[in-house]
């Protein structure tokens, strides 16, 4: 049996996650808003300490992986929320928990998104990098909610890259996932949207593998990533979205 925490496992792409390693045997500390063995809001500074001293307090003795998939959409109108669970909610609990990976020689998994590679914003995406966070919320509310949420993505995958030789050296791979359109609660939501139901129609439509993802096609890669057979993958950015970032960027990689 092997312990995994992970953030976001109460919904869609985190619970497909969760259901797959625990039907595996495996301990999974889940941290979420609701319906989690930590109860904690990862958009706050103080939601994240109580996240990592929780995270900590249950398995001293190490983690064989760790999971960020809490996040919120586009869709939110409150963008400096994007900002800081997306991109802060993530990098602080990776930042403060990889000694206890490295302790098992274990697994970092971040969820970025394929649509990291269409921010615009670098200002935006700068402050997220810096850690300025103030500045980078402060920012997010002069750009649109598909800047923020695809900057926050393209940060993380930036973040993942700049950290992955040091993580390496001190005992833990690290790697992003880039998902492409998923069947969540969350994109449910953003699909039903009068303002966004046909344009969501339309991408979905041209999805070359001709269906969007589910959570299990995501737990399955993270499944991957975190087990044994991973372990000369570091510092890597996958994107699992059928064929779209290959048809919408094909010369680049």
């Amino acid at each position: 049996m092997r312990t995994y925490a992970l953030t976001g496992g109460a919904t869609g792409i985190g619970a497909a996650i969760k259901a797959r390693l625990v039907n595996q045997g495996h301990r999974v500390i889940v941290v979420d808003l609701k319906d989690a063995d930590i109860t904690a809001n990862l958009a706050t500074a103080e939601g994240r300490i109580a996240a990592i001293e929780g995270i900590k307090a249950t398995a001293s003795e190490g983690l064989d992986g760790l999971i960020t998939s809490a996040g919120v959409g586009s869709h939110m109108t409150d963008h400096r929320l994007i900002a800081s669970v997306n991109y802060f909610g993530s990098v602080h609990v990776a930042e403060q928990l990889v000694d206890l990976v490295a302790l098992k020689k274990g697994s970092i998994v971040l969820l970025s998104s394929n649509s990291a590679p269409m921010a615009t914003s670098e200002r935006y995406v700068d402050l997220l990098l810096a850690g300025d966070e103030k500045n980078a919320l402060d920012e997010s509310e002069n750009i649109s909610g598909h800047e923020a949420y695809s900057g926050s993505k393209k940060a993380i995958a930036k973040w993942v890259r700049r950290n992955a030789p040091a993580f390496a050296r001190r005992g833990a791979t690290i790697n992003a996932i880039a998902p492409g359109y998923t069947e969540t609660p969350m994109t449910k939501v953003v699909s039903e949207d009068p303002q966004y139901r046909e344009s969501i129609k339309r991408f979905k439509e041209s999805i070359p593998i001709g269906r969007a993802g589910e959570p299990a096609d995501i737990a399955a890669l993270v499944d991957f990533l975190v087990g044994d057979e991973s372990g000369f993958i570091c510092g890597s950015v996958i994107f699992i979205d059928g064929g779209h970032d290959a048809m919408l960027r094909a010369d680049q990689f």
